[in-house]
């Protein structure tokens, strides 16, 4: 399995919409959504598309009755899983006591995760976590985090393949200071086959997780599927659904109508585009197709941005071709 890891801030409802355009079975995950906001904010904090599936709720919170009541609701709205989140290192949600400091409460931790089963029967309930935290560096203790997962039959199990420092680094240092871990992913996977084991961390594309996929159940993408979404193109061929046949122009055109529809209910054009600025990566015009779009999407009142800045893109790729063919 592929999935797209859940990221604060970028992996919204908006998000996943436009990655589904480019792979039709990746598991996408929402950002973490905390309990709290749930089950006492004012917004509606499980709305998602109907063509998001499959699509995961990641949940962050310690309470078991708060997660319970969460689960349930959201196997009554049909998300696909539900994941607790015990690898986020930040201080505000260190704070609210759940994240990667969980990792520290091993039985706490089963306890919210079989509170979350017995309350979702029908849905997938998994974990994500990291392999430690600080100077708690070691296979064994992770081994002490899941064996309470073993007892309770916990499916899946998604490892971050690096340790957090929960003091003196920050979430983007702890996702690139910490080294990379593999082997004691793959080693946990020897050792606990009855856990689908996804590993997560480091991955950078298709080519990559097919590797990894010899040794462990699935992989999860995270930044670089956000940079460089089409890599998304080849996950559903390399999870046996065969070759995608989707082009880029065929996801402008979805785009594009799913942006006039969002800003006719009030949205704006930069909700939806922001998260396609790397849909040409590594392509002729990908910088004037970022910088068409982030110009002129904060003011867009329509989907015109798009098929201009595709415009662009399209005379930049007849001119490398033009380059490439012309004698030197």
């Amino acid at each position: 399995m592929i999935s797209v890891a859940p990221m604060l801030d970028w992996t919204d409802r908006h998000c996943r919409f436009f990655h589904r355009q480019i792979s039709q079975h990746a598991l996408l995950y929402t950002e973490m959504v905390t309990t709290g906001a749930i089950l006492h904010g004012r917004m509606d904090f499980l709305a998602y598309n109907e063509q998001e599936h499959p699509v995961a709720l990641q949940l962050g919170g310690s309470d078991p009755t708060d997660l319970a009541r969460c689960a349930k609701l959201a196997e009554e709205r049909g998300y696909d899983e539900i994941n607790l989140n015990v690898g986020c290192p930040s201080d505000r949600v260190q704070n609210g006591r759940f994240g990667a400091c969980l990792m520290a409460e091993p039985a706490l931790v089963a306890e919210c995760i079989k509170a979350m089963q017995d309350a979702a029967p029908t849905t997938l309930v998994t974990v994500k976590t990291r392999l430690g935290i600080d100077e708690h560096d070691s296979y064994a203790f992770l081994q002490a985090f899941l064996e309470p997962l073993r007892e309770i039959q916990c499916p899946r199990v998604i490892l971050h393949a690096r340790k957090a420092w929960l003091n003196g680094l920050s979430p983007k240092q702890n996702r690139e200071i910490p080294p990379l871990d593999y082997a004691r992913v793959y080693q946990a996977k020897r050792d606990y086959s009855e856990f689908e084991i996804h590993l997560n961390g480091g991955v950078e594309s298709v080519e990559q997780a097919r590797q990894h996929l010899t040794l462990v159940d699935g992989v999860m993408i995270g930044r670089a599927a956000y940079q460089n979404p089409w890599l998304l193109a080849e996950a559903d061929e390399l999870m046996g659904h065969g070759p995608s046949t989707v082009s880029k122009e065929q996801v402008i055109t979805t785009m594009a109508a799913y942006i006039e529809s969002h800003i006719a209910q009030g949205g704006r054009f930069w909700h939806v585009a922001r998260h396609m600025l790397g849909l040409f990566q590594a392509c002729p015009g990908a910088r004037q197709w970022r910088r068409h779009l982030s110009q002129q999407g904060p003011t867009a009142v329509d989907a015109s941005p798009l098929w201009e800045a595709y415009g662009i893109v399209k005379r930049e790729t007849e001119r490398a071709q033009e380059r490439a063919l012309s004698p030197s």
